[in-house]
Formats: C-alpha cells, sequence, structure tokens
C-alpha cells in the first residue's frame, strides 16, 4: 500500500470512530431518563462532528507541516471506571463515558505511534493522539468544574 494510501486508510479509520462517537452520544439522547441531558448529548454529537471535520483538513494537508501540539491531562479519567450505558446515567457518567471514550482513543493512536517506523505515518498518529488528548482534556475540565468543585 502506498504511503498515501496508508495515510487515508488511517484517517478513514479515524473518522469511523468519531462516527461510533456520535451515534453513542444520538443514541443516548433517547434515553428517556436522559431527557434533561439532551442539550448536552447534542453538544458532545456536535463535538465529534468537529473531529471529523479536524481529521478531513489533516487529511488535506501535508503531514510534514503539522503541528502537535503537547496537551496537558488532569489525569482525572485515569482513576475513574468506565460506566455502562444505561437509562439511569448520570450528567456526572455521561462525563466519565465521554472522557473514557476520549482516553482509548488518544492510548490506540499513541500505540500505533509507537510502534509505526514510517515517520510521516508515525507523525499522523501523533497528531490524532493529540486531538484524542485535547477532546479528554476537555471533559476532564467540565468534570472538575462541574461535579468536583460541587462535592
Amino acid at each position: 500500500m502506498a504511503d498515501n494510501q496508508k495515510v487515508n486508510a488511517i484517517i478513514d479509520h479515524a473518522i469511523n470512530r468519531e462516527n461510533e462517537a456520535i451515534k453513542f452520544y444520538q443514541e443516548l439522547q433517547g434515553v428517556a431518563a436522559l431527557s434533561e441531558k439532551k442539550k448536552l448529548l447534542q453538544n458532545l454529537a456536535k463535538t465529534e462532528e468537529g473531529h471529523k471535520n479536524t481529521l478531513e483538513k489533516i487529511r488535506r494537508k501535508e503531514i510534514g507541516k503539522m503541528t502537535i501540539p503537547e496537551v496537558q491531562t488532569l489525569r482525572i479519567s485515569e482513576y475513574l471506571i468506565e460506566v455502562p450505558l444505561n437509562e439511569k446515567m448520570s450528567y456526572q457518567d455521561i462525563l466519565i463515558a465521554a472522557m473514557k471514550r476520549e482516553e482509548t482513543s488518544n492510548k490506540l493512536y499513541t500505540e500505533l505511534a509507537n510502534r509505526c517506523a514510517d515517520p510521516d505515518i508515525k507523525k499522523l498518529f501523533r497528531k490524532l493522539a493529540s486531538e484524542e488528548a485535547k477532546h479528554k482534556l476537555k471533559f476532564e475540565e467540565m468534570y472538575d468544574e462541574e461535579i468536583l468543585n460541587e462535592n
């Protein structure tokens, strides 16, 4: 497979993961007990749509020109247990599920970058990992401000 095809396959996979996340948040909107959280879930789905747009922008840029910012972490998600999806999910549970999804994606791309020999594809995986770290940080900040600070 040519390098350009490999890059496109990686981006396609990442877009598929974003589509899964969109579906995840849309399905949660249909859970009756979460109706008061519908706006949050809609915003989370829109965020994932934004991630897809970012991936398409990455596809159009030359990988060598991409910058990869270092993203801080509050490490909150590392101390939380993933919660199963159910009708009784609280706002806190939704944030935990979102953090865990982003954490898993970040770990996947980081591991793929570590295993990849091709410098361009390695950089692409590092960029994707950085994007997922940004998303996780956003949810950690929400959790910190709205859950931890309330307690």
